[in-house]
């Protein structure tokens, strides 16, 4: 599928690429120093893609090395005092990701990534519902094993709709890591957290990606409140991750 209504795309020489796989000793489930995620081979030269979609009224670009994705100007990670990279290690950090993984909201991949190296983790299913986003995803070289691992299955649909069809309990993790509050309201709503609960197994975490108070102080309070009434409980804010973690 190409891009919809795409006015300029430079993509990556790929002479000038190494291959990239996994680490053939696995990844460390307790987590590697930031920076250091195992089988992340680095590319020798990238080279700037973007591209402006009519149909979403929105620009998409790979920006830094590692890249991060930025929609209309808007970054997706934390890239001022980390890379992207290190900012997906502390959330798996966090998260500490088992069993069946519902990663919300893919990005570039790197956190179903991460997530899928882990031998506790037997499966990610990760949704993301902008074509554009999983397309631009096929042109970094960082996010090549979101299409290659068998452990991975990308699901290009909107999560509010399609979270209704799972089944009760049918996940051991959720890390749920939707964009910025204006961009996508629904998914900091009670009603999708309820949703979250409901497939979330007894006694499992759910690790929810909020970034430090900016345009909206109390979003904090909103969310965990919401995470409350949604059923959840031990909630608590991790500084490190910039996330909230609870459990069903």
């Amino acid at each position: 599928m190409e891009p919809s209504q795409s006015v300029w795309v430079e993509t990556y020489d790929k002479q000038e690429l190494r291959s990239l796989h996994r680490s053939p000793h696995g990844a460390n489930e307790k987590g590697s120093e930031p920076g250091s995620i195992p089988g992340w081979r680095i590319p020798n030269k990238m080279k700037q893609i973007q591209w402006f979609s009519k149909e979403t009224n929105r620009l998409y670009q790979l920006f830094g090395e590692p890249p991060t994705l930025k929609i209309s100007g808007v970054p997706m990670h934390r890239h001022i005092k980390m890379n992207p990279i290190e900012d997906t290690e502390l959330k798996i950090r966090a998260a500490r990701p088992r069993g069946v993984v519902l990663d919300v909201c893919t990005g570039l991949g790197y956190t179903a990534i991460c997530a899928a190296r882990l031998s506790a983790v037997k499966k990610v299913i990760t949704i993301e519902k902008d074509k554009n986003v999983l397309e631009i995803a096929k042109q970094n070289p960082y996010s090549s094993e979101l299409f290659s691992s068998k452990k991975i299955e990308i699901i290009n649909a909107d999560a509010f709709e399609r979270i209704k069809s799972f089944e009760n309990a049918s996940f051991d993790t959720i890390i749920h890591d939707p964009p910025t509050y204006v961009m996508a309201t629904e998914l900091y709503s009670e009603k999708f957290y309820t949703e979250l609960f409901r497939v979330l197994k007894t006694n499992c975490r759910i690790w929810h990606y909020l970034p430090e108070p900016g345009r909206f102080p109390r979003l904090r309070e909103k969310v965990m409140k919401g995470l409350k009434n949604a059923g959840f409980r031990s909630i608590f804010y991790d500084e490190s991750s910039s996330g909230i973690l609870a459990v069903k």
